[in-house]
């Protein structure tokens, strides 16, 4: 959770914002207490980026993409081989 006094949300808040779309909250305080005054929170997070430009979702890599590749195709990779 991010805390800011007022004058830092007014200072920064278009950052604040963007913290808010990733899903955090911001409480915003006031005062030498830092009494927490307001909650900033997005009203619908953004989703969470995508591999390539598909608009339609059902590309999905499988934990097997990850995998170091077998030592046979190095070196086909690295120019060995035939």
């Amino acid at each position: 959770m991010i805390t800011a006094s007022i004058f830092e949300a007014k200072t920064n808040l278009s950052n604040l914002v963007k913290h808010a779309q990733k899903g955090e909250v911001v409480t915003i305080t006031s005062g030498r207490a830092k009494t927490p005054v307001a909650r900033l929170e997005a009203i619908q997070p953004i989703a969470k980026k995508r591999l390539g430009v598909l608009e339609t979702p059902g590309f999905v890599l499988s934990e097997r993409f990850f995998e170091p590749l077998p030592e046979a195709d190095l070196e086909l990779w690295n120019g060995g081989g035939k």
